[in-house]
């Protein structure tokens, strides 16, 4: 974690999220790294499908006809933030975390990531098999370090 903070730094980059299933544990632990107040701009929660409609402006119709967990609700959830946060890197994610909620098409343990670095977007469609909702949680964010990593 201290090593990506540096590497923001380094590059003089500022990284803004918008977390759903992960509740702004990404955020949480970038913050807790000191020096990333250079680094961090901003960090929404929009966990409802109300609040990535008002606040990150995706189009409810998005959501209504691919759901708010899908590659299409997530990139949208990042373009927008970009548009927001004015950040070089955006990131966003949106999943279900269980232990309810999943279904035959959309199973527990899918979540999508969304990394737009300038002008490039990166959306990842994961399967995390773990069995808690915690586990779940610690595994998206441990995923989505690993993404913004590669990308910068």
């Amino acid at each position: 974690m201290n090593s990506l903070v540096k590497k923001l730094n380094k590059k003089k980059f500022k990284i803004s999220l918008a977390e759903s299933c992960t509740g702004g544990m990404l955020a949480s632990k970038i913050t807790s790294i000191s020096g990333a107040s250079k680094v961090f701009g901003l960090g929404l929660v929009t966990y409802s499908n109300q609040a990535k409609i008002s606040v990150l402006k995706v189009n409810k119709i998005i959501i209504q006809k691919y759901g708010a967990v899908s590659s299409q609700c997530c990139e949208a959830m990042v373009k927008n933030l970009a548009k927001i946060s004015k950040a070089q890197i955006n990131v966003s994610i949106t999943g279900i975390a269980g232990p309810n909620g999943g279904t035959k098409t959309k199973p527990v343990g899918l979540v999508y990531i969304g990394v737009k670095n300038k002008n490039k977007i990166l959306i990842s469609k994961n399967i995390f098999k773990q069995k808690s909702r915690k586990a779940i949680q610690n595994a998206t964010v441990k995923r989505t370090l690993e993404i913004i990593r590669s990308t910068i």
